[in-house]
């Protein structure tokens, strides 16, 4: 007969591996009084370790830990393809709570309260130190403390322990990742990053491509997916791309990123998508020149709807600043901390139905620099709740736009004003409905008489009955002046850049303006945008870029 002795240090070890204080906390959440069980917590303690997980979601890409051994709190990012990243954090580095004289009993427990502010938000505080564990429901509230039952944030929101579960180290399970399962440790930039970053989809359309004149390169051969195209002297740049399908309540946002890379002007700049519904299309005059476009008027080349036509529809205006990044270092002005780049950030989320499966994406400055300019353009879906005001059978049809994409390839300016009415005749379809104008104006002659700097009234009429009027003016553009190194300054200490203008600033976005339709039915009717144009001194002229888009819902 054998027999089994096992040391005094192993029987030791045993013991506290059983004998190591565990329990399992649930959490319920409410909101100005409101249960939210979705929103439920479990805090599983076991000995110096805790793990605090969402009761509705298990498995989040996001878990919250607490090592009391270590002081520190441990937050692990899982990835796309399975990869991690973790930020560690000392207890000390969190903001300290006040501790006050209150009393509470929760569950049993004798409670003691304290006050945390944590970006101006005040969360009371309930804890004890009665049990032999300690924890927190919220990671970045009081970990330093005993055992957190409960915490109230502004009166508002109140996390309250409902249950607590006491087991031993046998009884209760703890998952503690392993290295692998953690990943890199990260600074709490790149960490906050990645968390941002992991809650929406980014759709890379451009990276870091240049629009400059003189652009001699030949375009890749057919109508290749996820290749940049150069068009009308290297000013427009264009994609075929895959974008996601629409889900009803997900939000839709284009940004881009632009800086100058030898030009020193501020340009017009547009982010464009090409419909290919009809015969003929924008991509046409892109590839075979403005000649393949439909002629307005005997002059100007694809600017308004037809039988066998769609102009581009227009995702965002944006005009570039003054030489920004190019020119930094030689405009040396003490106090005057100007931005490496302009970014352009717009909700597009209205023109979704347009932006599913495989469309051409544009992007055009005009100018006629051969370093131009650098821009970058993302696409960022942001998840709803499969809810909203938008459906996949929206009705979105561009009906007009005079911008001169092909600028610098002999497309004319949007003169017409200067004679008559932009006019274009729409067949709505039949079952669509609460039909609205997407319109986005800016006015342009950069003279003291040219329209840039002058008041014009813009009217928008529909079978002859004005249904719109105002005068697109910005009065803001020196909020925009440390993005503009290069512009020019007058003797009175003004900047160019600073200058009131027709609906722009170098350097912003012009947004659109929403021009409801509720009475106008399917059939056919004739829109048109009246605009006073500047009259020509010499060879100065004016000129006006205006887009309109129809959206509607369709039964």
């Amino acid at each position: 007969m054998k027999v089994l002795f096992l040391s005094g240090a192993l029987l030791l070890s045993a013991f506290l591996t059983f004998a190591q204080p565990a329990a399992t906390i649930t959490y319920n959440v409410k909101y100005h009084g409101k249960e939210l069980p979705d929103s439920r917590i479990n805090l599983v303690i076991k000995g110096d370790k805790a793990h605090i997980e969402k009761v509705a979601e298990p498995n989040a890409k996001e878990q919250l830990y607490l090592d009391y051994a270590k002081k520190q709190t441990m937050q692990v990012l899982t990835l796309p393809e399975n990869k991690h990243v973790t930020q560690l954090k000392d207890f000390k580095d969190y903001e300290q709570p006040q501790l006050l004289p209150d009393t509470a009993t929760i569950l049993g427990y004798p409670c003691k309260k304290a006050k945390v502010i944590i970006r101006s938000n005040t969360i009371e505080v309930w804890y004890t130190n009665a049990p032999p564990f300690k924890g927190t429901p919220s990671i970045g509230v009081t970990p330093g403390l005993g055992l957190v039952l409960k915490t109230v944030r502004n009166g508002e929101m109140e996390v309250t322990a409902s249950e607590i579960k006491k087991g031993d180290g046998k009884s209760t399970t703890l998952h503690w990742p392993t290295a692998a399962e953690m990943g890199p440790v990260v600074d709490a930039a790149t960490y906050n990053q990645q968390v941002i970053e992991s809650r929406f989809k980014t759709v890379t359309v451009f990276n870091k491509e240049q629009l400059s004149f003189g652009y001699d390169k030949p375009n890749p051969a057919g109508e290749q997916a996820n290749v940049t195209y150069h068009y009308a002297g290297g000013t427009v740049i264009l994609k075929k791309i895959k974008l996601p399908d629409y889900v009803a309540g997900t939000q839709l946002f284009a940004e881009l990123s632009q800086y100058s890379n030898g030009d020193a002007y501020d340009r017009t700049g547009s982010v464009f998508m090409i419909p290919l519904d009809k015969k003929q299309s924008f991509l046409d005059g892109l590839q075979k020149g403005v000649k393949a476009l439909p002629v307005y008027k005997n002059k100007y080349q694809g600017v308004v709807e037809t039988t066998d036509y769609l102009p581009p529809l227009e995702l965002l205006r944006f005009f570039t600043p003054f030489g920004i990044n190019k020119y930094n270092k030689a405009s040396n002005i003490k106090g005057y901390n100007w931005a490496d780049s302009a970014v352009f950030r717009q909700d597009i989320t209205e023109l979704q139905p347009r932006l599913q499966g495989e469309v051409w994406i544009g992007v055009f400055i005009g100018n006629y620099d051969k370093g131009g300019h650098i821009v970058s353009l993302r696409l960022k879906y942001y998840p709803g709740d499969g809810e909203g005001n938008q459906k996949p059978g929206q009705f979105v049809q561009p009906i007009f736009n005079t911008t001169n994409l092909m600028e610098m390839a002999g497309q004319e300016y949007g003169t017409m004003f200067d004679h008559d009415s932009l006019t274009v005749t729409v067949n709505i379809p039949k079952g669509v409905k609460n039909l609205q104008m997407r319109y986005i104006t800016t006015g342009h002659g950069g003279w003291g008489g040219g329209d840039e700097f002058n008041q014009k009234l813009n009217e928008i009429f529909v079978d002859d009955k004005r249904v719109y009027h105002f005068i697109p003016w910005r009065t803001d553009c020196g909020t925009y002046r440390l993005l503009n190194p290069s512009s020019g300054n007058f003797g009175n200490g003004q900047s160019s850049s600073d200058l009131s203008r027709s609906n722009w600033c170098p350097g912003s976005l012009t947004p659109p303006v929403y021009i409801p339709l509720p009475d106008l039915q399917p059939g056919v009717h004739t829109f048109k945008v009246a605009i006073p144009l500047g009259q020509r001194e010499g060879t100065a002229f004016s000129s006006w870029n205006v887009s309109g888009c129809l959206i509607g819902m369709m039964d």
